[in-house]
């Protein structure tokens, strides 16, 4: 059996690399997958403790925050797409207010 520190090892990297690539990129795309990115390491946070603790819990917890990450995806694409409609680019730092 693998330790458990080395998932919480993996899931620290995963994590850092995604708050990396949301606090450098510009585009909307890389900003939505590096969130998704820190999303997975919560789950590979809550799975490992749950097979640490031999509980279920932390399974059901990560069920929630899959369902939460598609959400967020399905929301993100449309903001995304209205972003490109009105403005022509995928830069995040290029709308300066919202419009009607």
């Amino acid at each position: 059996m693998v330790p458990a520190q080395y998932y919480l090892l993996l899931a620290a990297a995963v994590f850092c690399i995604g708050l990396f690539g949301v606090l450098t990129r510009r585009e909307a795309l890389y900003f939505l997958m590096s969130v998704e990115l820190m999303l997975n390491a919560a789950n590979i946070n809550l799975v490992a403790f749950s097979q640490y603790y031999g509980d279920l819990t932390g399974q059901v917890f990560a069920l929630f925050v899959i369902a939460l990450a598609a959400a967020e995806v399905a929301i993100g694409i449309g903001i995304i797409l209205v972003m490109y409609r009105n403005f022509g680019v995928t830069d995040v730092t290029v709308p300066r207010e919202m419009r009607w």
